[in-house]
């Protein structure tokens, strides 16, 4: 059996991962507890049910609300909610793939192998962010060019 070596001083990648792990817990609670608290004050106390309201919170999504009774969707459509979603699903990828990463390393040897599989993490998380970012951009588009009556189901 060898003997580890002790780390290095300084600022490395596992350092600053590790760091980021911490911080983008807090982060993806803060905007979760933003989303529901807004969704609230923009009138969801009355207009939506729990799994909705909750939905929304953690994805702002303007599709999550068409099955509620709101019925200004424009208060849920904006630049607003479209950086947080994207905030979060960069911190959610990130935090959730750098996981990945940490089980990954502890049962790998450190050869070629770990270089290989930390390139396909990373490929993983360029392909998710990607996607992520696409869906919710385009059903922001999508939620833009509603009205209420498609909400409610009315042709227009």
């Amino acid at each position: 059996m060898r003997s580890r070596t002790a780390p290095q001083r300084g600022f490395s990648l596992d350092y600053l991962m590790w760091l980021f792990t911490r911080i983008s817990a807090l982060a993806m609670y803060l905007f979760a507890f933003t989303g529901i608290v807004a969704a609230l004050v923009m009138g969801a106390r009355h207009q939506m049910d729990v799994v909705a309201l909750l939905r929304w919170g953690y994805m702002p999504n303007p599709f999550h609300i068409q099955s509620t009774d709101v019925i200004d969707t424009a208060l849920y459509d904006n630049g607003f909610w479209k950086v947080m979603g994207t905030l979060f699903i960069l911190f959610a990828g990130t935090h959730g793939l750098n996981g990945l990463r940490v089980v990954l390393e502890d049962y790998l040897n450190p050869t070629w192998g770990r270089v290989l599989l930390r390139g396909l993490v990373f490929l993983i998380w360029l392909f998710m962010i990607i996607v992520g970012i696409y869906v919710l951009t385009a059903s922001f588009m999508v939620a833009g060019t509603t009205s209420y009556h498609y909400c409610v189901g009315v042709a227009t």
